[in-house]
C-alpha cells in the first residue's frame, strides 16, 4: 500500500498538468498476494479513461516485464454534483454509478438499454447500481420511469433536480444482490478452495522453514492452529497440500523415518518457480 502511494505521487509529479483536471488513485495489487479477482471491465468516462491511460503508460514505464489490469468493479469515486435551486452536493460512489452519473452531463434522459450500451457494466451489476440511484430513498439522485422496486430494460432515467439531503457529503451504497444461483455458489466455493489451497501451502512452508523438520502429526497440528484465526483448515485438506508441497520438492519425507516431513530450501528447488513465488507472496498485507 507504501509502494502504491509513493507511485501516484511520481505520478503527479511527472505530471504536473493535472492538478487541476479529475484526480486519480491507483491501488496496485500484486496477483498471488490478494484474493483471485475476475476482471470485469467497463467503458469509464472519457475524463477518468485519459487519466488512467496515462497512468498505465508511466507504470509500465517504470516497471518493465509487467501487466496492468483494472478492477473497475471495486472501485470508488467522488463526484460534485448540483442539483435544483443550485444545491450543491458530494456523492461518494463506486466506479459503476459514477460512469453512471457522468452520462447524465450530456443527456436528461436515458434508457436502461442506452446506459448498457455505453457503460458496459455487466446486467446484474447495473441494475443494483441503477437501483441504489432511483429506489432508496434519500439517495436517490436519478429518477426512475416507471416508478416500479426493480430495475428492467424497458426502464427510462433522469436526473432528479429535486434531490436534497441535510448532508453535504451523501454516500450512495450498492443495492445487495440477490441470492446466489447453484452455478454461482459453485463458482464462489471452487474460488474459495484455491485461495485456501494457498494459505494452506504458505502455512506449512512457514513453519518448516522455521522448524526444519517435524512429525506428520504436529505439522498438521500447527498448520491448523496458524490457520485458525482465518478458517478451519480441514485436516484432508492439509494432508494434501503436504503431498503437494512433497511432489513439487519444497519439502521431502526423512528416508528412516517416513512420518517425519523434512524442510528443503528453496535455493535447491527444481520445479516451478511460479509456486515459490506465490507462496512467499501470499502472507504480505
Amino acid at each position: 500500500m507504501k509502494t502504491s502511494l509513493d507511485t501516484m505521487q511520481g505520478f503527479y509529479a511527472r505530471h504536473p498538468e493535472l492538478g487541476d483536471g479529475p484526480t486519480l488513485t491507483v491501488q496496485v495489487l500484486t496477483t498471488g498476494s490478494w484474493p483471485s479477482l475476475s476482471s470485469v471491465a467497463c467503458n469509464l468516462p472519457v475524463e477518468m479513461l485519459e487519466l488512467c491511460e496515462k497512468f498505465q503508460s508511466y507504470y509500465l514505464g517504470i516497471h518493465t516485464g509487467r501487466r496492468l489490469t483494472w478492477q473497475t468493479n471495486m472501485g470508488t469515486a467522488d463526484l460534485k454534483a448540483t442539483f435544483g435551486k443550485g444545491q450543491r452536493h458530494e456523492l461518494h460512489v463506486s466506479t459503476y454509478q459514477m460512469c453512471v452519473l457522468m452520462l447524465f452531463n450530456d443527456a436528461d434522459r436515458l434508457s436502461y438499454n442506452e446506459i448498457e450500451q455505453v457503460t458496459e457494466i455487466p446486467a446484474s451489476d447495473l441494475k443494483r447500481c441503477l437501483q441504489s440511484l432511483a429506489l432508496v430513498k434519500g439517495r436517490n439522485v436519478l429518477r426512475k420511469e416507471p416508478m416500479t422496486k426493480d430495475v428492467s430494460e424497458d426502464d427510462a432515467f433522469f436526473f432528479n433536480d429535486n434531490f436534497s439531503s441535510k448532508l453535504y457529503k451523501v454516500k450512495i451504497g450498492t443495492v445487495v444482490a440477490t441470492k446466489e444461483s447453484e452455478p454461482e455458489k459453485l463458482e464462489t466455493r471452487q474460488k474459495v478452495q484455491e485461495d485456501r489451497k494457498l494459505q494452506i501451502d504458505s502455512a506449512i512452508v512457514r513453519i518448516m522453514k522455521a522448524r526444519k523438520q517435524l512429525d506428520h502429526n504436529n505439522l498438521i497440528a500447527e498448520v491448523t492452529k496458524l490457520l485458525q484465526s482465518r478458517f478451519l483448515a480441514n485436516v484432508t485438506d492439509v494432508k494434501k497440500r503436504i503431498e503437494s508441497l512433497i511432489e513439487r520438492e519444497f519439502m521431502e519425507r526423512d528416508n528412516r523415518d517416513r512420518k517425519l516431513v523434512l524442510y528443503r530450501y528453496f535455493k535447491g528447488f527444481k520445479g516451478n518457480s511460479k509456486h515459490s513465488k506465490q507462496l512467499s507472496m501470499v502472507w504480505l498485507r
